[in-house]
């Protein structure tokens, strides 16, 4: 690289929880700078969830926090060419990546779901993931069974 790698960025932990996790995740939730908005449908989301899951033991941020860990995928495949063919490589993720894609697939897959507000769809796309069910999971399921297929291409790792 021809410049200095760039700084870090501190986030600080959001206010009610403080969990520096859950200022990431309304970050990537966040349009147009609307913060406290982001923060009112998480919030919202999470008392859902407490309200449907109230027979689990675990807190509803213990439980999002599981849903999240159920869709961190552990391996990705790039592209890489070699020699006129593209070859679909397996990788390992590295830790800030596996957590970002995490919290965005569960977003999008969150904003595609039919239903009433951003809260409500965002608390069942939690409890789908929770259960090992849902888009998200779906597609840390896909991007592993991609690996697998591509298992034999691994030596062009890079």
């Amino acid at each position: 690289m021809r410049k200095a790698k760039p700084k870090k960025r501190i986030i600080l932990p959001d206010p009610k929880f403080g969990d520096v996790r859950v200022s990431k995740f309304v970050n990537h939730l966040m349009y147009d700078g609307k913060k406290n908005t982001s923060y009112t449908i998480f919030y919202t989301a999470l008392d859902i969830v407490g309200q449907k899951m109230a027979k689990e033991e675990k807190t509803p941020l213990e439980i999002w926090k599981s849903a999240l860990e159920k869709v961190t995928p552990q391996v990705e495949v790039k592209s890489r060419r070699v020699g006129g063919a593209t070859f679909q490589v397996p990788t390992e993720i590295r830790p800030d990546r596996k957590e970002s894609i995490s919290m965005k697939n569960l977003i999008n897959f969150a904003r595609k779901r039919g239903g009433k507000t951003m809260a409500d769809k965002l608390a069942s796309e939690i409890m789908d993931a929770y259960n090992e069910q849902g888009g998200a999971f779906k597609r840390k399921e896909d991007m592993h069974r991609m690996a697998e297929a591509n298992r034999a291409f691994a030596h062009f790792r890079f």
